[in-house]
């Protein structure tokens, strides 16, 4: 089963882009969109019913802003809409789909490089969906968080780790935060299958960075480890074009 997360940076700017004939040719099994900075009403949907895909949204009450939404060619067994937190639900962060053998979660972290204010309300968000996904693991241990987790890992998840310690998004606390989430039961399905640097999923509009490759890799599957024996591969699409980020992939048995 092929597995995508993709923050289209803007589903219809994707679309304008090419995003459906990608699509097409790519077949993903399922497919999770982050910043889709749309209602459902505004969207074409019958061109991804024509592919054969049931399709859930959840946009952010916000017109244009965040949002997350997923694709997918089997129907989920349900769907869950938020994490049942209003200041979080009503920007559009988490959607989750449950299949037969696991569950598929589609997410949007907050990013804090506006300012201190956002800055705090990511590191609330942090908190809260680290308890979360512990508590839903308990009873539904077969999880993959996917999306933009607006974070950088480790130093070879960023081009100029140096440069870049102040800089949100990989600021130590951030770090620490995924060093805590991995260690309480979750892999990172790249790094389980690449170690090597250079590899990344976001790159500044500014710069020239994408064709310089200056990037950071802050889109992730995460998987928890009752699925480590699935994981089957694991790569980031970096020429795919129709936003600032570009789509990560997991194949799962």
């Amino acid at each position: 089963m092929k597995l995508i997360s993709y923050n289209v940076n803007g589903i219809r700017a994707a679309i304008n882009k090419g995003f459906v004939q990608w699509l097409t040719s790519e077949n993903p099994d399922v497919i999770g969109l982050q910043e889709i900075k749309a209602q459902e009403k505004d969207v074409n949907t019958a061109i991804f019913e024509d592919l054969g895909y049931y399709h859930y949204w959840f946009p952010a009450l916000k017109k244009g802003y965040s949002g997350v939404a997923i694709l997918s060619k089997t129907k989920p067994k349900s769907i869950k809409h938020g994490m049942g937190l209003n200041r979080y639900d009503d920007e559009g962060r988490l959607i989750q789909a449950d299949f037969e053998n696991f569950s598929f979660i589609s997410s949007y972290f907050p990013s804090g490089t506006t300012g201190d204010i956002r800055q705090r309300f990511k590191y609330d968000f942090l908190d809260d969906i680290f308890g979360y996904m512990q508590d839903l693991k308990e009873n539904n241990p077969n999880l993959i968080l996917s999306g933009d987790y607006n974070i950088c890992h480790k130093a070879i998840d960023i081009h100029n780790p140096i440069a870049n310690k102040n800089t949100s998004g990989f600021l130590p606390e951030e770090r620490a935060w995924m060093d805590r989430f991995t260690e309480s039961g979750f892999i990172d399905s790249f790094r389980h299958f690449n170690p090597l640097p250079h590899h990344y999923s976001w790159w500044s509009y500014r710069a020239n960075s994408r064709a310089k490759n200056l990037g950071w890799r802050i889109d992730y599957h995460m998987a928890t480890n009752e699925l480590q024996n699935r994981l089957k591969s694991a790569v980031i699409l970096p020429d795919i074009i129709h936003s600032d980020h570009c789509p990560v992939m997991l194949e799962i048995a």
